[in-house]
């Protein structure tokens, strides 16, 4: 499934022989064979979907790097989606355990009849720092229930120069568990263009949780004003913030793409 592009391999764990399977397996290193674009399925990482005793589902990422993530806007998104349609949890309100807590998610439909999917993903941590790279710069950390690093520039950045820069920050010392890149662009009033570098994955084509705190750093530096639609290269997210001490609101689209049987090891 993907969200606006996003894109992960996800497992059905509410089924006893695959949880059995997967409890077997070295996950760093399945995820790794699974997300290779060249040699497994391709995709941005592999996320389970688990039954959880706190809420309707639990959900378990992780990068194409074999990392272990906290959480992912987009893959709540998809991973609710798959809850009501496969009937395990069929209903348009649910609450899915995340690494970063529980999440409360919201299903509707627009007038196209495609779903239009609401996480509240929580009450951001902010503050702003400064990265010495070639030349002391300012960026707004932002953490969203997994780090966040939002760099404002006049003009979106190139393909060259985010892979250049994007590991090095991402990995950079000066974050103690490495952080998502963000750099972003006002377009308005209440639009952002952003291209994100993932922590464990690289580029990818769009980052939930990095939208937010897109969104979240530019309302408070006061450059947009609530709600604030987030352009990515996979497609748009809305963003709702209402402020210090208030959860961010993110809604967007969740698509199936195909499903499948993979092998695990010679079984």
């Amino acid at each position: 499934m993907n969200g606006i592009g996003n894109d992960y391999v996800y497992v059905d764990c509410f089924q006893l022989y695959t949880s059995a399977m997967i409890a077997s397996v070295d996950l760093p290193q399945l995820a790794r064979r699974i997300a290779d674009r060249h040699y497994g399925v391709g995709g941005d990482g592999l996320v389970l979907i688990q039954p959880s005793t706190v809420a309707d589902a639990a959900m378990r990422i992780f990068n194409a790097d074999g990392s272990e993530a906290e959480m992912c806007g987009n893959a709540s998104r998809c991973v609710a989606k798959y809850l009501r349609e496969s009937g395990i949890c069929p209903r348009e309100h649910m609450t899915l355990e995340t690494l970063s807590g529980i999440r409360e998610i919201t299903i509707a439909y627009s007038v196209e009849g495609e779903e239009q999917i609401t996480v509240n993903m929580g009450i951001p941590t902010i503050h702003a720092d400064t990265l010495n790279l070639q030349a002391p710069t300012r960026f707004v950390e932002v953490n969203m229930g997994n780090p966040h690093a939002v760099f404002f520039r006049p003009e979106m950045i190139s393909t060259e120069e985010i892979n250049a820069i994007g590991p090095q920050i991402s990995t950079h010392t000066h974050f103690l568990h490495g952080t998502n890149v963000e750099f972003v662009s006002v377009l308005g009033p209440h639009d952002l263009q952003m291209r994100v570098w993932e922590r464990g994955s690289g580029e990818t084509m769009a980052c939930g949780t990095g939208a937010c705190a897109a969104a979240v750093a530019a309302i408070q530096v006061q450059k947009v004003t609530s709600p604030v639609k987030v352009h990515l290269r996979g497609g748009n997210l809305i963003i709702e913030w209402a402020g210090d001490n208030q959860p961010v609101m993110m809604t967007g689209t969740a698509k199936q793409v195909f499903w499948g049987k993979y092998p695990i090891g010679n079984e």
